[in-house]
């Protein structure tokens, strides 16, 4: 298991969910209404380390898991299981696990896609939805219509080949994973990066991650279109404007599918990895959405 010595703020707790088939690890910290804070690729539940302390110290239930494939949770053998409606009832089975009825969701990238699903496909479980640098599906599915967009996505398309991905990051000590995060301002240290060396090392998890895209990339357009649903819960979206990975004219949702949107925080200057370029102001602006899920808190 991986240590969680050099996370900062304390009271972390670690422990494992059987949701369905699956077991996800996660980490814990805090009291409150539960908070559950979605990673995206390729990090782990440490990707939201800036966040969890001062989460918990503001009065929330913080959960981070894994989400399955990645680090210490279950790698289910085959694309099949990582379609994004089996992602997203995991993250309902895992806030039932946890003792809640419904939580406060936040996702950044592949989190923030799942956490996109979950709103859609199980809205009874997501009271507020906050997302970073995620688009949503209809407005990534017309981004990647245009060429631009397609220049910046090309990694989708190249995880979509058999058994090659998995050969080119593994070279050179993960080489193409780490170049990933190359725009992080501050760059993560190397003790960070050998924390995320140690979860794409874990067995099966390389080809889990890539899986995720090949999963996406193969499922019929039609298909995706029709398990669109307008998104209920009030919802925040975080941009970082320097996105190298998406194009900021894919940050706002088109009104019809999120009709309770709170609004579009852009962050100029902030790369893909906003919750760590700019920690405290996005810890601020999840503090502040969520706030009205506390005790004597105004909807």
């Amino acid at each position: 298991m991986n240590s969680t010595e050099d996370y900062a703020g304390g009271g972390l707790r670690e422990g494992y969910a059987e949701v369905g088939d699956q077991r996800l690890h996660y980490v814990e910290a805090g009291q409150g209404p539960l908070v559950v804070l979605l990673h995206g690729f390729p990090e782990f539940w440490y990707g939201w380390r800036q966040q969890i302390g001062p989460l918990a110290a503001a009065g929330f239930r913080v959960v981070a898991p894994d989400t399955r494939g990645y680090n210490l949770s279950s790698k289910p053998d085959g694309v099949h299981g990582y379609d994004i409606a089996l992602l997203a009832a995991d993250i309902r089975d895992l806030i039932r696990e946890r003792g809640a009825h419904s939580a406060l969701l936040a996702g950044h990238d592949w989190g923030g896609s799942i956490a996109w699903a979950v709103a859609m496909n199980h809205p009874e479980v997501v009271d507020r939805l906050a997302i970073l640098n995620a688009a949503h599906p209809r407005k990534l599915s017309a981004g990647l219509h245009h060429p631009g967009q397609l220049r910046k996505s090309w990694y989708f398309f190249f995880f979509d080949l058999p058994d090659l991905p998995e050969a080119v990051v593994h070279a050179n000590h993960w080489h193409f994973f780490r170049h990933f995060l190359r725009d992080a301002r501050p760059a993560f240290t190397p003790e960070q990066t050998d924390r995320y060396i140690t979860a794409w090392s874990q067995p099966g998890a390389a080809t889990a991650m890539i899986n995720y895209y090949r999963s996406s990339v193969r499922t019929p357009p039609k298909q995706a279109e029709a398990a669109l649903r307008p998104v209920k819960a009030p919802t925040l979206v975080i941009w970082g404007q320097d996105d190298r990975y998406l194009g900021p004219e894919l940050a706002e949702p088109e009104p019809d599918d999120v009709p309770s949107l709170d609004r579009v925080e852009r962050l100029p200057g902030a790369s893909h990895w906003v919750h760590h370029d700019e920690a405290d102001r996005v810890t601020q602006l999840l503090t502040d959405f969520f706030a009205p899920a506390q005790p004597g808190g105004s909807r």
